[in-house]
């Protein structure tokens, strides 16, 4: 059959819609883009925050509207864990639902839908979601606890179809999470944390390799945390030192590390690998004790400093990537302001700020949401701007600068622009930098070429390459 299959949501989700993918490819489907032609639609679903569990059921939606009477739709990801009963009952054009931990079941789920897992926790209250199909607002239904709940994990054998560009993939090196966040619903929709071997890990990464790709992107909900759960210490730096040496690659990159397990040998092998990008991504969320403390979070101003400090002296030339979240249950301008505070004196070079989200089944859900929404914005707003500032003033000194750049190939923006990254810029989140002058043709997605910074724009810059500087 057909399969038109539609991934929404972070890259630990994209892999689990690669490897659904890999395993009806393997069994004799075929994929395609076009749903229309499609016997079989399947939405990957998000549910970390409102806007991504209402963009998930607009999908749905919209596939449920073109399904048909010929064709099946297979929903499936943290949505389809997360309001599995509702989903069926208020959407009845759903054929099959697949929880996180069913990602194997895929096959039955395009073979018969009547076979799939829908299975009902027992003595969950399902809610009506019947306001989707009117544009209202979201509701409050009580979340499934499953302690039956598949805990699934893909290794090096599993098919995948990688659905990102050819020079660069994603690689989840552990599922679930170990931590009670106050406001985060991901332990109870993917379960506690679980690492991947090294081996398993290195030999999809010669595969991968092998196959063109360029620049890997490790993923988990800590990435920092990988071997603890197996009480393998150091686990982390080693497969780092395993990667560097893969013939082929030419960046190795870490997303989502967290304050308490980011450890000197990590940062050691980071400065020391060639392959390994300087890029922390470390998410903090804010900087005020006092919030801190309520969202369950480590740390504090005076330890973010020094965990900062560490970071930069360990690894010269990193990039600093974070996040924020204003608006949280009991925020005060004065927090705000610290936070504020924080991120002019730290100077990040990538910054992303969110409003809460008041999110059913976290332990901050019993907090009440005090904090206005349109508060909420003008504070994001605020930070922003802040940083907006910051980033501008740090382009405007790098003019003239010599740089690396990884081609991802022609411009979506400009037809007769080139367009690429440095080991400093993360594909899809992060700025970029645009290749003016040169002959697009004579470049491929995923070489490394030298690159003068000639001009910026907001948070990209504009460089030209380097004469005969194209890379294999």
């Amino acid at each position: 059959m057909k399969i038109g299959f539609l991934s929404l949501g972070c890259p630990k989700n994209l892999v689990d819609g690669e490897v659904m993918l890999g395993m009806a490819r393997d069994a004799g489907h075929d994929i395609t883009t076009d749903t229309a032609s499609a016997d079989v639609l399947v939405v990957n679903t998000c549910a970390f925050i409102d806007n991504a569990k209402q963009e998930s059921i607009d999908a749905i939606l919209e596939m449920a509207a073109i399904k048909g009477e010929n064709k099946r739709l297979v929903v499936t990801g943290c949505l389809a864990e997360r309001y599995r009963d509702e989903l069926r009952k208020e959407i009845p054009e759903i054929d099959a639902v697949l929880g996180t931990g069913e990602v194997p079941q895929i096959l039955e789920a395009i073979a018969d839908p009547r076979r799939a897992l829908v299975a009902t926790a027992s003595g969950a209250t399902p809610q009506p979601l019947t306001f989707l199909r009117k544009g209202g607002a979201l509701p409050d239904p009580v979340p499934h606890s499953r302690p039956d709940r598949p805990e699934y994990l893909y290794d090096d054998q599993t098919p995948r179809v990688l659905t990102t560009p050819s020079h660069f993939a994603y690689v989840k090196i552990a599922e679930g999470c170990d931590y009670t966040c106050a406001f985060c619903i991901i332990p109870t929709l993917r379960g506690a944390y679980r690492s991947r071997t090294i081996d398993s890990v290195v030999r999809e990464a010669r595969v991968l390799a092998e196959r063109g790709v360029r620049e890997l992107l490790l993923v988990s909900q800590d990435t920092s945390f990988y071997g603890i759960d197996r009480k393998e210490r150091g686990a982390l730096a080693r497969l780092l030192r395993e990667l560097n040496r893969i013939e082929g690659l030419t960046w190795i990159r870490l997303l989502y590390l967290y304050p308490t397990t980011i450890t000197d040998d990590v940062l050691d092998a980071m400065a020391e690998c060639e392959k390994v990008c300087r890029y922390v991504d470390l998410p903090l969320q804010h900087a005020s004790s006092a919030v801190l403390k309520r969202m369950r979070r480590p740390g504090n101003r005076k330890t973010y400093d020094a965990l900062l400090q560490r970071i930069r002296a360990r690894v010269p030339g990193v990039t600093l990537r974070t996040t924020f979240i204003v608006g949280f249950p009991g925020e005060t301008e004065a927090d705000v302001a610290e936070l504020d505070a924080f991120i002019a004196d730290t100077r990040f070079d990538h910054v992303g700020v969110f409003t809460y989200s008041h999110e059913e089944g976290t332990r901050a859900f019993g907090l009440r949401d005090d904090v206005p929404a349109g508060v909420k914005r003008r504070r994001r707003q605020a930070l922003m701007s802040r940083q907006k500032r910051i980033v501008a003033a740090a382009q405007r000194a790098r003019r003239g600068a010599s740089l690396q750049v990884l081609v991802d190939g022609p411009s979506p923006e400009h037809e007769l622009v080139l367009q690429g990254r440095t080991e400093g810029q993360a594909p899809d989140i992060d700025a970029v930098v645009y290749l003016t002058d040169c002959d697009i043709e004579s470049y491929r997605p995923g070489d490394l070429i030298s690159a003068t910074v000639v001009d910026s724009r907001g948070y990209d810059l504009v460089a030209t390459p380097a004469p005969l500087a194209v890379s294999a």
